[in-house]
């Protein structure tokens, strides 16, 4: 089956899903034709359109939504609502990255418009296409490591912690919603639901602790008005307790994800440089065995290698754009969809309102395990 795609956005993410739709033919024969790229500027969006392979480029909105089957919210997080909503309602299937939107408000227009359409959607939560990680899944599922007690994760990176890195969007609340927040802890808390469950209570301290950047190109000050650092405690609705913490200001770790599940019987552990790997402790506590995840019998490794010949991060977003282009042609529900980066956000803005508040909050939840 062929399919025609449009993106928002020819930067770090457009990149990321370009070079995936073209690692596609490893997996299956599919055709993917990369249509038209929509952007702000018409001759930087031209330059870019010929670079990643696009037919075309445009400055128009409905243009870009009426010109393709599938359509691509790859911008910063104050478009993701109105281009997501438009591209519903001209019938295209939409990927959005995450997160979804700067409020559980807006991320509620995307579900009903989602709900309105026949559409496949989809929330860009990559990390859910690590082998490492669907198999930790499996065995949290199976009982493997008896009732999950505890869920550590955190995601560190060092990109802004030079107060001279210039300004940028992700340091605007108005465009971006939140800082390490929104950019990092979104992952973290999908991968909480994902593995543990819903979440109900959570208790959070945001933390800014460079307050204005050089605007990009000058010497300017700009406003920071979005947090560099995140914590928060956890608690969810079977019983487990947890804890995250987001930062990007961290000295020496470029991206360091790392989670934790702990159980009754064992504990899992998971870390993005290790990528291939789990750390698994038996009920026995004879203690910490590397378990090579590769190969093609690993979650999702038919696509892949023979054992042993590991993946990196970019094949996250191949395994990714393969199941959600699967679901399109086959007419068939994606997980995870925009009502679970509504979820997400609704523990965001939860972690956000308890930053301010100074005391405890609680999730409006759907109790949707996805």
């Amino acid at each position: 089956m062929s399919l025609t795609v449009g993106f928002l956005g020819a930067g770090f993410m457009g990149r990321a899903h370009t070079h995936a739709l073209t690692r596609l033919p490893l997996t299956d024969d599919r055709r993917v034709e990369r249509a038209i790229l929509l952007g702000r500027d018409a001759d930087r969006t031209a330059a870019a359109a010929e670079h990643l392979g696009f037919d075309r480029a445009t400055t128009d909105r409905a243009e870009a939504v009426t010109a393709c089957d599938v359509f691509y919210v790859l911008g910063p997080n104050d478009v993701h609502a109105e281009a997501s909503v438009a591209a519903l309602d001209a019938g295209c299937d939409v990927l959005c990255e995450k997160p979804l939107a700067r409020s559980a408000t807006e991320a509620d227009r995307m579900v009903a418009a989602a709900e309105d359409s026949d559409a496949v959607t989809a929330t860009g939560f990559n990390y859910r296409w690590v082998p490492a990680l669907r198999y930790a899944r499996e065995l949290i599922g199976s009982g493997e490591i008896g009732t999950v007690r505890r869920f550590r994760g955190r995601y560190l990176q060092n990109w802004l912690l030079d107060p001279d890195a210039p300004w940028s969007w992700r340091c605007s609340a108005d465009r971006a919603g939140s800082g390490a927040l929104g950019d990092l802890g979104a992952h973290v808390i999908d991968l909480a639901r994902w593995l543990v469950g819903e979440i109900a209570v959570v208790d959070g301290e945001t933390t800014t602790h460079v307050d204005h950047r050089p605007a990009p190109g000058g010497t300017d000050q700009r406003p920071v008005t979005v947090d560099d650092h995140v914590s928060a405690e956890l608690a969810f609705e079977d019983g487990a307790t947890g804890q995250i913490e987001c930062s990007r200001v961290e000295p020496g770790r470029a991206n360091d994800l790392t989670v934790e599940i702990v159980g009754s019987e064992g504990s899992i552990r998971f870390s993005l440089p290790r990528l291939n790997e789990l750390e698994l402790v038996d009920a026995d506590e004879s203690g910490v065995r590397r378990v090579d995840v590769t190969g093609p019998d690993t979650p999702g490794g038919e696509r892949w290698w023979p054992p042993g010949h590991v993946l990196g991060w970019d094949h996250t977003f191949v395994a990714e754009n393969a199941a959600f282009l699967d679901a399109v042609s086959e007419r068939e529900g994606y997980t995870p969809d925009f009502a679970t980066g509504r979820a997400v956000q609704r523990v965001l803005d939860a972690i956000q309102a308890s930053a301010k508040a100074g005391e405890r909050r609680s999730v409006h939840s759907e109790s949707r395990r996805d």
